[in-house]
């Protein structure tokens, strides 16, 4: 962002005397003059998951997941969803039956059993550390992590997570998978402490995907968390991870990083580098430029997440995260619903396949 950025506005330093509030507009932190702060009390692990379950898990429990079955597709007895068989596939899911009949491989989908393993993919870098409002990119990520985690765990399911706080190259923490309502306050207290370290180059979401690959060796339920601002090639890393296990996108974003306030001169840090550039806001066709390149950087992300096959749940730091979650799960029983007919058509074009070829046989 910086490389359009400076196209347009020479380098400076900031006024002095200016009022600024780090944050991140569109892939760099914004000094915005009289943003809001952020209260500085962070409550405990029990508190916080105390909070959630008052305020969001008891909207949200029995609708995520049934009583025997979830949302997600994966290893299962109960047949979901036949299909076309693609590169990616694993061999061992094809259908031969309806492959002689269609003659066209198709593998089957199953329904995912209600006890399974589900990672959540931190990254709890320098760019997620900005909020324009109350709530910053980083509370609602582990606000969102609380949820799903209790959520999960009250049905005998297992969460463990990998926390990538931008040092080093690597998931600098690795939470092994458990069950239980004691692992959910373990993973809270894990990512409340995490603390973002300051860096001389931009974060790379693909090595924690990579890592991730190598660390969770049974099939699983991965939810990524992040603002996905990180150097270019992780969508190849995020396509590796979709074959293998059932990944599901929680993009991170505030309102502001994609609509640049007219707020007059700012000055724009790098969450991550540091590096500083001084613009005018009140420029009107540098303002557009900035939503063009939003709305590009929107367009491309879509993209990278239905070429992994990746269904994408957007938390945005102004909205409630309970009306997010169900929006998202509405939309995913509406696909389950649409699979189902699907199914059901590819179905009776089988069976007419095999009656007619048995009329002609005969």
């Amino acid at each position: 962002m910086f490389a359009f950025l400076k196209r347009l506005k020479r380098r400076t330093d900031a006024a002095p005397g200016e009022v600024r509030a780090r944050g991140l507009f569109a892939g760099a932190s914004v000094d915005v003059a009289h943003a809001p702060e952020h209260s500085v009390v962070v409550p405990t692990s029990e508190a916080l998951l105390r909070q959630l379950e008052w305020t969001v898990i008891r909207r949200l429990d029995g609708q995520l997941q049934g009583d025997y079955r979830t949302l997600f597709r994966g290893a299962g007895l109960m047949l979901a969803d036949l299909r076309e068989y693609q590169a990616h596939d694993d061999v061992r899911h094809i259908d031969w039956n309806v492959t002689a009949r269609m003659q066209t491989p198709y593998v089957r989908e199953h329904q995912e059993d209600r006890e399974m393993t589900a990672w959540f993919l931190m990254d709890l870098s320098g760019s997620v550390d900005f909020g324009s409002g109350v709530i910053s990119k980083r509370t609602l990520a582990i606000e969102c992590v609380g949820v799903l985690s209790r959520l999960l765990t009250k049905h005998g399911n297992r969460i463990g997570a990998l926390l990538y706080t931008g040092a080093g190259a690597h998931a600098n923490v690795v939470i092994p998978a458990r069950s239980g309502r004691r692992q959910v306050l373990h993973l809270l207290e894990r990512m409340t402490r995490a603390e973002s370290v300051k860096q001389t180059q931009e974060t790379d979401l693909g090595k924690l995907l990579i890592d991730a690959q190598s660390i969770l060796k049974r099939r699983s339920t991965v939810f990524v968390l992040s603002d996905f601002l990180s150097q270019p090639g992780w969508d190849r890393a995020l396509n590796q991870l979709a074959r293998r296990h059932e990944v599901v996108a929680i993009r991170l974003f505030d309102p502001i990083e994609t609509v640049l306030p007219n707020n007059g001169l700012l000055v724009m840090q790098d969450a991550e580098t540091g590096e500083q550039i001084f613009i005018d806001s009140h420029d009107k066709a540098f303002r557009q430029r900035f939503a063009e390149q939003a709305v590009l950087r929107e367009q491309q992300l879509r993209e990278y997440f239905a070429n992994a096959g990746v269904d994408c749940l957007e938390l945005q730091t102004d909205e409630p995260l309970d009306q997010a979650l169900v929006r998202f799960t509405r939309l995913r029983k509406r696909r389950s619903q649409l699979a189902a007919d699907a199914t059901a058509s590819t179905s009776e074009s089988v069976q007419a396949s095999t009656t007619a070829n048995t009329l002609v046989g005969h």
